[in-house]
C-alpha cells in the first residue's frame, strides 16, 4: 500500500463499507431463512414484502447482484405462495 493520504482514506473507506455490506447481507440472509421457516401462510405473506425490500436494498447498493436478488424474492414468492395454512 502507497503512503498517500488518499489511498489511506480509500482503505478507511473500504473496511467501513465491508463492515455495513457485511452486516446487511448477513441480517438479510437470516431474514430469508425465518422466512422459509414459517409455515402459516398469512404471517409469511406479512413478512414477505418486509424481506423483499430488504433483498432490492441490497441489490441497489451493489451488495448482491440484481438477478441474485430477482430469483431470490421469486423463490420466496413462491414458497410463500405454495403454504395452504
Amino acid at each position: 500500500m502507497a503512503n498517500h493520504s488518499a489511498t489511506k482514506k480509500d482503505v478507511r473507506q473500504s473496511a467501513k463499507r465491508n463492515e455495513r455490506n457485511r452486516y446487511y447481507g448477513k441480517t438479510t440472509r437470516n431474514a430469508i431463512r425465518d422466512i422459509k421457516v414459517i409455515e402459516e401462510k398469512k404471517t409469511a405473506s406479512d413478512k414477505l414484502p418486509e424481506v423483499s425490500s430488504m433483498i432490492d436494498k441490497l441489490a441497489k447498493r451493489g451488495t448482491i447482484h440484481k438477478n441474485k436478488a430477482s430469483n431470490l424474492k421469486r423463490k420466496l414468492a413462491l414458497k410463500v405462495n405454495a403454504l395452504t395454512k
